[in-house]
């Protein structure tokens, strides 16, 4: 019998050891199943014998749950539940908030990686004039190309009706067309990508409640942009199929330049708030697991120091201004590239022999339309190539000097001792890709907008946008949720 008793101890430890790797409530739960069963095995015995079994099963239990409570927890505490005084056996367990674990992140961040894809695609659509190949939009069947001969000459015939055809593409052959088509074809397919593997895993993670009290919110508005992006591409291809421009004299058959700078710049802020969104994501699951912040690995103690101090407020606010600045230049490169502003004035850094063109150059009485003539000024800025590329000539030079002087406060003495290594990081990572995205700009204007370097120069501009995105979220405080896993693990820990 004490045989059996000592084999029966060593079969309940060994569970023990599986219990300690359960959660509380399924922990409970597999040991009640492993004492109950015996039990009612051995009902049938002698009164004695199942006396003894009662008690051998009371042992093992007490025995199982000493080593439970023994034996090391590999996570700090259950996510779900948590005692704010784990030396009281009465203290109620006190609900955690929600903390998006690291693949709501790792998702975000690849979402943000696949409009950075779509963003250079469509460059590079606009820049081999294959915009205007497909004359429909078909957001289901659209995604199956044509697969017969046939198809694509009906392709062709719907292509051939288009101003562009008519006015600039009439030699076209069917081997050509398919060539401009497989760029808008690729840029849709892309866009709808994107889509899916955006709404699908948001939906999964929402079902599943792994997202952030305030993340549904914003993601949801993210999706509907999405869908929004889709119809916007549309209605900015639309005004380059109007047959109106075949009445035009000298028109040339391109997109609007509003359009295409409301979809450029509706991408840029989806990239963004994808792209800061997973990487907040990431920041604050490492604050709460780990107490890292911003590269300080005792920054669960000092952000708020930092975040508070005279110096970095300053500078924060500066680097807000310019993630402002840098956005307002890259769309202002939509509207050179409607107006394919870029073929005029290959020069740098002057424009026709001087500094500035003349003013009756930049402000033509000829782009107002209102009798008056009060529109002159805002209708030049925005639709006259010699303006437009001069503004953003302008805004690229005062962007780049705005981002060596923000590098440049990084040296000051007082400054440096308090900003976080990540922040002293990006901020060295900005200039860095504002010299090369001025080297880019320059050597497109110079060599008459190459495709390779003009998608570049556009490429650029994203990451420009991302360096700062990234030194943004280096001076953000830990989400709400984040402090409070940050504070209940101390407290465990303290315990």
């Amino acid at each position: 019998m004490l045989a059996g008793l000592w084999a029966r101890g060593l079969a309940l430890e060994c569970r023990s050891a599986t219990l300690a790797k359960l959660p509380r409530q399924g922990a409970l739960r597999h040991l009640h199943q492993s004492t109950s069963k015996p039990a009612l095995s051995r009902s049938a015995g002698s009164p004695r014998s199942q006396s003894s079994f009662k008690l051998s099963n009371l042992w093992n239990a007490r025995r199982a749950f000493a080593v439970r409570a023994a034996a090391p927890s590999k996570r700090p505490f259950d996510p779900r539940f948590f005692s704010a005084n784990a030396g009281q056996a009465e203290a109620a367990a006190a609900e955690l908030p929600v903390l998006s674990p690291p693949s709501v992140g790792i998702w975000l961040l690849a979402s943000a990686g696949l409009v950075f894809s779509v963003i250079v695609v469509g460059g590079i659509t606009r820049l081999t004039e294959s915009g205007l190949s497909i004359t429909e939009w078909k957001p289901i069947t659209g995604v199956i190309p044509p697969l017969s001969r046939a198809q694509w000459e009906e392709e062709f015939e719907k292509y051939k009706a288009t101003p562009e055809f008519k006015l600039l593409n009439h030699s076209i052959t069917l081997e050509e067309f398919k060539g401009i088509f497989f760029w808008e074809w690729g840029h849709r397919v892309l866009g709808r990508i994107i889509g899916v593997s955006f709404v699908v895993p948001l939906a999964y993670f929402a079902l599943r409640k792994r997202l952030t009290a305030t993340l549904p919110k914003h993601l949801t508005a993210m999706a509907l942009l999405i869908g929004a992006q889709g119809a916007l591409g549309w209605y900015m291809v639309k005004s380059g199929l109007d047959h109106s421009l075949m009445e035009t004299p000298g028109a040339v058959p391109r997109v609007s330049q509003y359009r295409l700078a409301a979809h450029l710049g509706t991408a840029f802020v989806l990239y963004a708030g994808m792209f800061g969104t997973g990487l907040a994501a990431l920041m604050d699951w490492r604050y709460a697991n780990k107490g890292y912040w911003s590269g300080l690995k005792e920054g669960g103690a000092r952000w708020k120091e930092i975040l508070e101090n005279p110096l970095v407020r300053r500078f924060s606010r500066g680097v807000k201004g310019l993630t402002a600045l840098v956005f307002i230049t890259a769309l202002s490169g939509a509207f050179v590239a409607g107006l394919d502003a870029g073929l005029m004035y290959n020069e740098f850094p002057l424009m026709g022999g001087r500094l500035a063109p003349p003013t009756e150059d930049l402000f033509n009485p000829a782009y107002a339309k209102s009798p008056d003539r009060s529109d002159l000024w805002w209708r030049n800025l925005l639709e006259n190539p010699t303006t437009v590329q001069f503004d953003h000539r302008c805004l690229a030079i005062t962007t780049y000097a705005a981002t060596a002087l923000m590098y440049a406060s990084t040296f000051h003495p007082a400054l440096r001792a308090v900003l976080p290594p990540l922040t002293k990081r990006m901020a060295t990572s900005a200039f860095a890709m504002a010299n090369l995205q001025v080297l880019l700009g320059i050597s497109t204007l110079l060599y008459l907008v190459p495709i390779p370097l003009a998608a570049a120069h556009q490429a650029g501009s994203v990451m420009l946008l991302t360096t700062m995105i990234h030194l943004l979220i280096s001076l953000r405080r830990p989400g709400a949720a984040a402090r409070v896993w940050r504070q209940a693990l101390q407290r465990k820990t303290a315990v």
